[in-house]
């Protein structure tokens, strides 16, 4: 099960400690996931990454012509 845990506050500097907040925040939201629950987790949120990567290539290449 994936726990709904809210995400923490990160500071502007982005600082080793907001690391550390972020690393406590996913092992709390997933500490009782299963192998499949966890693998689904990654693949939603890397779909996002994805798509993000494919729509700057895209803008990079329309700008290049």
């Amino acid at each position: 099960m994936i726990h709904n845990v809210p995400k923490p506050e990160i500071s502007p500097a982005f600082t080793i400690g907001d690391i550390h907040k972020l690393r406590e925040w996913n092992y709390k939201r997933l500490k009782d996931a299963t192998p499949e629950e966890r693998h689904a987790d990654t693949e939603e949120r890397a779909d996002s990454i994805r798509r993000a990567i494919e729509e700057r290539r895209r803008a990079k290449i329309a700008l290049a012509v």
